[in-house]
């Protein structure tokens, strides 16, 4: 799937669409829902996730975890879903960095909903099943394409 949005606006609420339909979907899966969000600085990769945890009723302020790595968010509605994890991986140069982290952990519980920013920096670790979505910068300053893989 290919979209294209105009606006950081539009990203977010193409991501919170996302979000809700993932809540609304029974996915039988054994390991946690993983989002791989890949592309340049700039691409839409936050501005994505902060409209997707919108989606998901998270109130608080949703910045990047560039300098802690992980953040993490408790779902307080009716969903299989109970947590939330928000991993940057920019600063990462082994994805052993992240075990450390308790990553496996993390994705082992299928209850999880992770999002990871610059996920080809960890992706012998990530589990086969999960969603690659590739960012790029459009023709025009707003604009993005955000592919699903």
């Amino acid at each position: 799937m290919h979209y294209k949005t105009i606006s950081s606006k539009q990203t977010k609420k193409l991501a919170g669409l996302l979000a809700a339909e993932i809540l609304k979907s029974r996915l039988k899966q054994k390991n946690a829902l993983v989002l791989a969000l890949s592309g340049d600085l700039g691409a839409g990769k936050t501005t994505f996730v902060q409209g997707f945890l919108r989606g998901l009723s998270i109130k608080q302020k949703i910045t990047s975890p560039t300098f802690v790595l992980i953040k993490s968010y408790k779902l307080r509605i009716k969903s299989h879903y109970k947590n939330v994890y928000h991993i940057d991986c920019y600063r990462i140069k082994k994805a052993e960095e992240l075990l450390e982290l308790n990553l496996k952990e993390i994705i082992k519980k299928s209850q999880n909903i992770v999002l990871i920013e610059w996920p080809e920096r960890v992706k012998k670790v990530l589990p086969k099943n999960t969603i690659w979505l590739k960012f790029k910068h459009g023709e025009k300053e707003n604009i993005r394409e955000i592919l699903f893989n």
